[in-house]
């Protein structure tokens, strides 16, 4: 299984090496030659404003868009759940929504820089907590019809799901933890 990982900036090493671990050749995606060829993808967290002119400017925010149409599997972290969901409440103007999840999400949410913090979280279908790590993170303000919230932190949806997109307002790649990538991988590639 190849599996993405949009290389724009961002941790994306820290997805690949996980997503290595777990048995997937993980390709750095820069352009839509890359793209073309993987069978997943994982958008990883960063700032979302310079990676959507960065998708415009490498030529991949159309293709992407299409592959999502066309239901490739996608996990976003952070930034990637601010640029896979539905809108952005208080992105630039002209700042990508790839609308595969059906959310409205405000960028760093929860706070600035300095707000940053970590917290246990009950995952459903996961047999104990996700030490989940949130820096700058995007704060969900309206999940629609079809998205299955998995996590909350204080009622506030931080993992959610909608057919074969999973996004999560934290960072499972720096946790020591792959349960949510192995979670994606098997619903990915085997539907379970």
């Amino acid at each position: 299984m190849k599996v993405g990982v949009l290389a724009l900036q961002g941790a994306f090493a820290r997805h690949g090496a996980v997503l290595t671990r777990l048995g997937a050749t993980a390709v750095e995606v820069r352009t839509p030659e890359a793209l073309a060829g993987v069978d997943a993808l994982v958008i990883p967290g960063g700032e979302s404003t310079t990676t959507s002119m960065l998708l415009e400017w490498s030529g991949l925010a159309d293709p992407i868009g299409e592959r999502l149409a066309d239901g490739l599997p996608v996990l976003g972290t952070c930034a990637g759940m601010i640029l896979l969901s539905t809108r952005i409440l208080d992105g630039r103007q002209d700042q990508v929504a790839l609308g595969a999840v059906d959310l409205d999400v405000r960028r760093n949410g929860y706070g600035r820089q300095i707000d940053s913090f970590e917290a246990d979280l009950a995952v459903a279908g996961l047999d104990r907590p996700f030490h989940g790590v949130f820096i700058r993170a995007p704060v969900v303000e309206r999940v629609g019809e079809g998205v299955e919230v998995l996590a909350t932190i204080d009622g506030q949806p931080v993992l959610c799901r909608q057919g074969p997109t999973l996004v999560a307002a934290f960072h499972p790649e720096l946790a020591e933890d792959d349960r949510i990538h192995r979670e994606f991988l098997n619903r990915a590639f085997t539907g379970a």
